[in-house]
């Protein structure tokens, strides 16, 4: 059997990914109501296998929203779930008497797991999503006595009993689970609540006495438990592998649907809690720190305090509202309100009123000649207009005062005039500079100013060069830089560069900004006048 190469299985797991994230589309769905009532109608029962017809008996009888559809529609409906994967086709036998009968029959739909647990899950957040849930502090007295006892019988001689063991790991995770989800639930609960700025002193009051009276218990209750738990895991962890080894030798369940050694089985297994060695690692890692990114009893530590702190900057806005600092909050409210029922106008003067942002004002003012801005420049990052004061404030165009004199700019024309002599200098200082030293570049340093003109000479030269096509040993072509026409000239300067190939060639060049070194390549500057033309044939590397 040919094994899977692993971008095969990342692609089927990319697959199988999409498909399962598809089954959460009908609760976006701009049908969303009347999917969530079809899919309650399935969930209502055990194996539901129904047809159009009992599916619209069953909506109208609840009287959900979609229970006006029709025939057609709810089958468009429900061919929606299938694609989505949230329903299935059936292959229930239909019994009919009659063609009408059976026409009305044949198509019969039944619900698939991911579309029961999606809408399982989806029932209990609509249903609950705002409200509080207690924490079930006493499971963790038995969690820790569960583990104790555990640990007592798993290294007694002759070890525990496999029916007593698996009644004891199933007991256990199921108080250990049902405490981890309510602490979660309640911690996001708190969190949502203190994130309010707007608590008034009636129920900072209420809020206060739940974190200082609730919240301690349950973090001291956790803090009390946790070291007993952890050592209780200590004791039994090495004999971990060996009861959940004896435990599924004693109850196989559906370990038989797994795959096997044929490949022709496919189903996967998901085990009971507790029956995994991922099981009580997890466990162990929410009462001591197992995996270096802290456990749940430390993450529930900072969150409490994070939840005081929160506490506290509600009690220091109370304070500053006592003193005159109200919160504007009440006042927000009642003008959203009003531009909520506002009529159109309306609303534009209401926001005059309240912001003092008028309607706005477009001026046609041209850019600087001097500017050439595409039409394509976006206004936020193009380039600013000077808007004249009369014309910012007043909104008068109107010239005003005295028509001012030219100003004389010649004292900066004879500053660049100045400047522009003497780079021209230096440039021309530089060129008899590599001049002199053409032929004995190892054994000069160059300044600044004389290696920028020769990498400027180089870089003309080398753009010069043309790239032919020459067949290689292994006949195929090799791409090569043709420098018959590597050479580059300044006229006004009077020096021209020369690139030419020489293999095993080091040309070096000294300067004060550093060395560089050229590979393969030697270079030769002379005088544009002197220079003698030919064709040389050579390649840089």
């Amino acid at each position: 059997m040919k094994a899977p190469t692993p971008g095969a299985s990342s692609a089927a797991d990319g697959d199988g990914v999409r498909r399962r994230l598809d089954a959460y589309s009908y609760l976006t769905a701009p049908e969303r109501l009347e999917h969530v009532a079809i899919m309650r109608v399935f969930c209502g029962t055990l194996l539901a296998d129904l047809s159009v017809s009992e599916v619209m008996g069953k909506l109208r009888q609840a009287g959900a929203p979609a229970a006006g559809l029709d025939a057609d529609t709810l089958t468009v409906r429900l061919e929606q779930l299938v694609r989505w994967g949230n329903l299935l086709r059936s292959s229930h036998t239909v019994k009919a008497s009659s063609i009408s009968e059976y026409q009305r029959s044949r198509a019969r739909y039944q619900l698939s797991k991911p579309g029961e647990r999606i809408q399982r899950d989806a029932d209990g957040v609509l249903a609950e999503a705002d409200a509080a849930r207690e924490v079930s502090n006493e499971l963790l007295a038995l969690v820790e006595r569960g583990l104790r006892e555990l640990a007592e019988l798993v290294t007694a001689p002759g070890g525990i009993e496999p029916q007593d063991g698996l009644e004891r790991v199933s007991t256990l995770f199921v108080q250990f689970t049902e405490f981890a989800d309510s602490i979660r639930d309640f911690y996001a609960y708190l969190g949502q609540v203190l994130a309010r700025y707007d608590l008034d002193s009636a129920e900072y009051q209420g809020f206060k006495e739940l974190l200082l009276d609730y919240v301690e218990a349950i973090t001291e209750e956790v803090a009390f438990r946790a070291p007993r738990i952890s050592a209780a895991l200590d004791t039994l962890w090495p004999h971990i592998p060996g009861l959940l080894a004896r435990l599924n030798t004693h109850a196989q369940g559906l370990t038989g649907l797994s795959p096997q050694g044929d490949g022709r089985l496919e189903t996967r297994v998901q085990r009971s809690r507790g029956r995994e060695v991922a099981d009580w690692e997890g466990l162990r890692g929410w009462f001591s720190d197992t995996n270096g990114q802290g456990s749940q009893v430390d993450q529930l530590r900072d969150a409490t305090l994070r939840a005081l702190q929160s506490l506290l900057a509600n009690a220091k806005r109370m304070l500053r509202s006592a003193t005159g600092e109200m919160s504007r909050r009440r006042d927000l409210l009642r003008l959203a309100r009003w531009f909520d029922e506002a009529a159109p106008q309306d609303a534009h003067d209401i926001a005059v009123a309240a912001f003092g942002l008028h309607g706005a004002r477009h001026l046609g003012m041209p850019p600087a000649t001097d500017e050439v801005v595409p039409a394509y420049t976006s206004w936020w990052t193009g380039p600013v207009v000077d808007v004249p004061v009369a014309l910012r404030e007043r909104g008068s165009r109107a010239q005003r005062g005295r028509t001012s004199t030219v100003e004389d700019h010649s004292a900066q024309k004879r500053q660049l005039r100045e400047a522009a002599r003497e780079r021209a200098a230096a440039r021309a200082a530089a060129a008899d500079e590599l001049r002199s030293a053409s032929g004995r570049f190892a054994e000069v340093r160059l300044t600044s100013a004389a290696l920028s003109l020769l990498l400027e000479l180089l870089a003309t030269a080398l753009g010069n060069a043309q790239l032919r096509r020459r067949a290689g040993t292994n006949g195929q072509g090799a791409t090569e830089f043709d420098l018959d026409q590597a050479r580059s000239e300044d006229a006004e300067l009077g020096i021209r560069l020369t690139a030419r190939r020489t293999t095993g060639a080091r040309c070096v060049l000294h300067s004060a900004d550093g060395d560089l070194l050229l590979d393969d390549l030697e270079l030769d500057v002379d005088r544009a006048s002197d220079a003698v033309a030919g064709n040389v044939e050579v390649s840089v590397s």
